[in-house]
């Protein structure tokens, strides 16, 4: 057993650059797993840099400098953000508030309509089915209730936290812009010289992550502003808090479409009960879905790496369970990084293989 693994060893670690390759890869990994949540202002400033340094390089194309591009970029990114800030999150609170308040009487008119199932279909509902139904439901409703105060109660002690974002997260993207080159120069110092496989695994994700992180905003937006106006026309309620959820489910591949159907399917059906209406709202969200799905993901994400829905769905509970949100987020570009670390390892053992 010792020879076989020895043999292993040296067959997988005889290239200096494989192993600088894994040191450099359980050093991040343990960084982002033991201090993850310190650096997520970082994490949320580079996100932000990869999707406005496209717009910075198209201005220093036309010949002015990087310095002048970056401030001129940042403050048209600080302006729209200001903007829909302004714009939208007060109408996406008022909403919000008039969902809670709605919220009982839907639960009232739910709670009426279970009640008529046993008469209207007993041979597949009886009364005590029903009677246990409900009390789960209020169950939840009660924990959910308390869930959503004590989570209110702990978001007040972060508002300096939040504060003290607003100012850092700008200022870190200005940089990142900004010194681009000076701060990939400093990173390269720390890195040992065997760095040929690093340099490959770098220059395969790094314009990956680019257009995943572009290709994602863009997604979110448009699903996200198609439902808001498909919903409006329908004249159904909090088209805008609904239209904001289907948009940012599209980050939670599979899962994310499937879970916000069940808000939507609820308000239509409180609403319009079930009629011609809700019906119409069901189908224009399925046909949404589909062309995001079928048509826009494939245009936004055309450069992507190929990964099996398998591969994609454990990549969103192992990485969203490490790291959240962030790790939700990037899960496929994290899971196409552990793809391209793995190929370029076995291409190295490969090449030293040969050359033995």
């Amino acid at each position: 057993m010792l020879h076989i693994f020895k043999q292993w060893y040296s067959r997988k670690f005889s290239d200096p650059n494989s192993i600088t390759l894994l040191m450099l890869t359980l050093g991040l990994a343990a960084a982002f797993y033991f201090f993850g949540t310190y650096i997520i202002p970082v994490m949320v400033a580079l996100v932000i840099a990869y999707l406005l340094d496209w717009p910075v390089q198209k201005l220093m194309h036309t010949g002015v400098s990087r310095v002048i591009s970056s401030t001129l970029v940042m403050l048209i990114f600080s302006g729209v953000v200001v903007s829909i800030v302004v714009g939208i999150i007060p109408v996406l609170w008022h909403q919000l508030s008039n969902f809670v308040q709605d919220l009982p009487s839907m639960l009232e008119q739910g709670k009426g309509y279970l009640m008529t199932l046993p008469s209207s279909y007993p041979e597949l509902v009886n009364p005590e089915q029903v009677k246990s139904i409900l009390s789960s439901v209020e169950g939840h409703a009660v924990t959910i209730g308390q869930t959503v105060l004590s989570t209110s109660l702990n978001s007040l002690k972060d508002v300096v936290a939040w504060l003290v974002y607003l100012i850092l997260v700008p200022l870190l993207v200005f940089f990142m812009l900004k010194d681009k080159h000076l701060l990939l120069a400093g990173f390269e110092k720390f890195i040992p010289k065997e760095r040929k496989l690093i340099s490959q695994v770098w220059q395969e994700m790094n314009q990956q992550i680019m257009n995943y992180i572009r290709g994602k905003i863009f997604e979110i937006l448009i699903v996200g502003s198609t439902t808001f106006i498909t919903f409006t026309i329908l004249d159904l309620r909090y088209a805008a808090l609904l239209g904001t959820l289907v948009g940012f489910s599209v980050l939670i591949p599979f899962v994310g479409a499937a879970l916000v159907t069940i808000p939507v399917a609820l308000v239509a059906l409180f609403q319009f009960g079930v009629g011609s209406e809700f019906w119409y709202v069901i189908i224009a969200y399925g046909v949404i879905q589909a062309l995001d799905g079928n048509l826009l993901v494939p245009l936004l994400f055309s450069e992507a790496v190929d990964l099996h829905p398998v591969y994609i769905i454990v990549a969103v509970l192992f990485f969203g369970g490490l790291w959240g949100f962030w790790g939700v987020f990037f899960a496929i570009p994290l899971a196409s990084l552990v793809r391209a670390l793995l190929n370029a390892w076995s291409m190295s053992n490969q090449h030293e293989t040969v050359k033995a």
